[in-house]
């Protein structure tokens, strides 16, 4: 998996940083979270194709983090997209498919599916799964997961043992076929070891802290936590109903993740050492994102 931070600032923009977006490729998939103004920009720096782009997924619906969605459509349109793009987001989202044609972007000839939700699990196939919950923010904000389905390590020297010759059947076992070696059925139970989790990240969209957040990020590999204020505008922090680099840090504690990484900075502070500081007093692992910042997992 890489993940890449295409925008960290919050709500005003500054000279380095953009509003939110994050890029996940992944699964022979681009996946985006969310979709600030000048997104569309970002992915050319960042070397990230849009037409790659399989689906998108708001986490609320203010414009820092919906704004670059007209831009982007329109420029896919003009570059002879024809694949369906799917859309996720919370009630409300399907207006945009009517704010985006009010605005005069009607060059495509590509289908968008707008999907509202309020939460579970959105997608689950053989490769992955991710779920959304509603979280603490002054509108219905969704934060989200995404989990890596890890198959079981396959046993190659009791596949050997049972008779089963290396190439085709090694794979087939491993995908969990059944199959036939001279007249006996090797299932894959028998040359499979234990289930193994797979990669887990959260990604929080903008919430005060909530219990129920704790609860979902619960052993991650990797937790992005918004982190708009420092410790001492947490008064700021409250009446936005956004999150403080310290309170951020206590989450990623208590849910016992393995890895903290803040954004949606506000561009109030002009440097982030504090912001660092405050975090890691009470979460080590923390770092600060930044524009193009890539992460692999």
């Amino acid at each position: 998996m890489e993940i890449t931070f295409l925008g960290t600032s919050s709500a005003v923009p500054s000279k380095h940083r953009n509003h939110p977006s994050i890029g996940l490729k992944a699964f022979g998939e681009t996946i985006l979270f969310d979709c600030g103004e000048g997104t569309q920009r970002q992915l050319i720096f960042a070397k990230i194709s849009p037409m790659k782009i399989t689906k998108i997924f708001i986490s609320h619906l203010h414009g820092d983090h919906i704004l670059g969605l007209p831009g982007l459509i329109e420029s896919m349109g003009f570059r002879g997209r024809t694949e369906p793009l799917n859309i996720y987001g919370p009630p409300g989202i399907s207006n945009i498919e009517i704010a985006i044609r009010s605005l005069g972007c009607n060059n495509k000839a590509f289908t968008t599916i707008l999907h509202e939700i309020k939460g579970g699990t959105i997608i689950d196939n053989d490769e992955y799964t991710i779920k959304a919950i509603k979280t603490k923010h002054n509108t219905y904000n969704l934060s989200y997961s995404i989990i890596e389905k890890k198959k079981p390590r396959f046993l190659r020297e009791k596949a050997i043992e049972l008779g089963v010759k290396p190439g085709p059947d090694f794979g087939k076992l491993h995908n969990g076929e059944t199959i036939k070696v001279n007249n006996k059925i090797i299932s894959p139970e028998q040359v499979l070891g234990e289930e193994r989790d797979g990669i887990k990240i959260i990604y929080s969209g903008d919430t005060k802290p909530s219990e129920e957040l704790i609860e979902f990020a619960k052993n991650s590999d990797l937790l992005i936590h918004e982190s708009t204020y420092e410790q001492s505008d947490e008064d700021k922090a409250k009446e936005h109903y956004h999150s403080t680099s310290l309170q951020a840090a206590e989450i990623a504690k208590k849910a016992k993740v393995n890895r903290l990484v803040l954004t949606h900075i506000s561009s109030r502070y002009k440097k982030v050492d504090k912001i660092k500081k405050e975090a890691c007093e009470i979460f080590k692992n923390t770092e600060i994102a930044y524009d193009f910042l890539k992460i692999e997992l």
